[in-house]
C-alpha cells in the first residue's frame, strides 16, 4: 500500500498541492482524475519521487520516501513498473529488446534468462511472434502492450501507468483497462492510474481520488462515484453525456422503476 498524507507542493507563489492525502491499495487498480490543472500528474511524479515535497509524507509500506537516501530510494524504484503516456519505446530496439532493457540495467541474468522473462510477459500481454518487430512496425494498442510488458518484466510491487489510454481508440481503450485490472489483481499490485478517461473510471476504478485545483476533493469508488454531491466533481464526470445517462439509468433501477 501506498499512503500520501499531507502533501504541499509549489512552485514559486503558486500551490499546486494543498495538503493532499490519500491511500493506494494493493491488488486494486487506483485511478487519480481531474482536469488540466487539477495537480494530479505532479502528485504522481512526487510518489514516484522524481519531485521533492515542501511538506508531507510518501509511505511505501510504512517506509517514508520522502526522507530516503539515495540507495534507500533506488531499491524503492526497483519495485516500480511505469507504463508512459507516449509508452516511450526505443524506436532502435525491437520489441522483445525493449521489453529486456530494464533486465540488462538492473539484473545479472544471462541473456538466454532474459529472453525466457522477456517472452512469457509478452506473452501474458497477448502479444507473440512480434518479438522481432520494431516499433515503427506496430499499432498504437501494440506499443501500449509492449510497454505494459516492459514495466512487468521486474516483476513491480508497485505500477504507475500515465494516461494509458492517450491516443487510442476506444476499442483498444477497452482492451488496455482490462489487462491492466487483470494483471493488477492476478499479481496483488499496486496500480495508480493518472487519467481522464471516464471510461477508464466506470471500468476500473476500484479506488478514485479526485483532485480539483490543487485539493483532494473526493475519494471513492466507480460504484460510488455517480452518487456523488461534490459540484465540481459532478461536473467533471457528467460533462460525458454517456455517464450522465448511466446515473439516470441506476437511480431508475433502484427505485424500481426499470427492471
Amino acid at each position: 500500500m501506498i499512503e500520501i498524507k499531507n502533501i504541499k507542493k509549489s512552485f514559486g507563489d503558486k500551490t499546486v498541492l494543498n495538503d493532499v492525502s490519500a491511500q493506494m491499495l494493493p491488488g486494486k487498480t487506483n485511478l487519480i482524475i481531474g482536469s488540466s490543472g487539477s495537480g494530479k500528474t505532479v502528485l504522481m511524479k512526487i510518489m514516484i519521487g522524481l519531485m521533492h515535497v515542501d511538506s508531507g509524507q510518501v509511505l511505501y509500506e510504512g517506509q517514508d520516501i520522502t526522507q530516503m537516501e539515495v540507495k534507500e530510494l533506488k531499491d524503492i524504484r526497483q519495485q516500480i513498473g511505469m507504463l508512459f503516456q507516449g509508452s516511450a519505446l526505443f524506436d532502435s530496439k525491437n520489441v522483445e529488446q525493449n521489453v529486456m532493457f530494464p533486465l540488462d540495467m538492473f539484473t545479472k541474468m544471462d541473456r538466454k534468462e532474459k529472453r525466457k522473462k522477456a517472452n512469457e510477459v509478452l506473452e501474458r500481454v497477448n502479444l507473440v511472434d512480434a518479438n522481432r518487430k520494431f516499433p515503427a512496425e506496430i499499432s498504437g494498442g501494440m506499443k501500449k502492450r509492449v510497454a505494459l510488458a516492459r514495466a512487468l518484466v521486474m516483476n513491480p510491487k508497485y505500477l504507475f501507468c500515465d494516461e494509458p489510454n492517450s491516443g487510442l481508440d476506444p476499442q483498444t481503450s477497452l482492451v488496455i483497462d482490462k489487462l491492466i485490472k487483470e494483471l493488477t489483481v492476478e499479481n496483488n499490485i499496486t496500480t495508480v492510474i493518472n487519467t481522464h478517461d471516464m471510461n477508464t473510471v466506470m471500468e476500473s476504478g476500484d479506488h478514485i481520488v479526485y483532485m480539483h485545483k490543487g485539493y483532494k476533493k473526493w475519494e471513492g469508488s466507480n460504484k460510488e462515484i455517480i452518487f456523488s454531491e461534490d459540484e465540481d466533481l459532478n461536473n467533471f464526470i457528467f460533462a460525458s453525456d454517456f455517464l450522465y445517462k448511466a446515473k439516470e439509468m441506476t437511480m431508475l433501477e433502484e427505485k424500481g422503476k426499470i427492471k
